[in-house]
């Protein structure tokens, strides 16, 4: 992630992108894996693997996900190919879900960010509490 260009031209795969520009694929990544429920589904999806999961589970281990959020993440991921999705002919239909490989390898760097959070969120939230205290000025 530098900031030095490569605006303008294709970027090769492997080489550094400029985190400011739309289309460097750290930030591209960013815009899709970033939220607090694609982190939470890959995790609980990790858990299991290499096992699948089938829709209602993942919302039951999932607490405050929307039947929709889950929805519109997984399709998210199935599209990106973090995840398969299979589907039982029966009825209803039993939709099971499970990381591909892709998906799997992207559970390590996911830990270390909770881990880091884990680490510093005292601290951040003590920051925040200071600077609602603070006089305005």
């Amino acid at each position: 992630m530098t900031t030095s260009g490569t605006s303008g031209r294709h970027q090769r795969p492997g080489e550094r992108g400029d985190l400011m520009d739309p289309r460097c694929p750290t930030r591209r990544l960013l815009d899709r894996i970033g939220t607090k429920w694609t982190s939470m589904v890959v995790k609980v999806l990790a858990e299991e693997a290499p096992d699948e999961l089938r829709f209602a589970e993942l919302q039951r281990r999932i607490p405050g996900i929307s039947q929709k959020m889950l929805s519109t993440t997984l399709q998210s991921l199935v599209r990106d190919g973090l995840v398969t999705r299979r589907v039982e002919p029966t009825v209803p239909p039993a939709v099971h879900y499970r990381l591909t490989d892709l998906g799997l390898s992207l559970e390590s760097p996911l830990a270390a960010l909770r881990v880091w959070a884990e680490t510093h969120m005292t601290e951040i939230d003590r920051n925040n509490r200071l600077a609602d205290e603070a006089p305005a000025r």
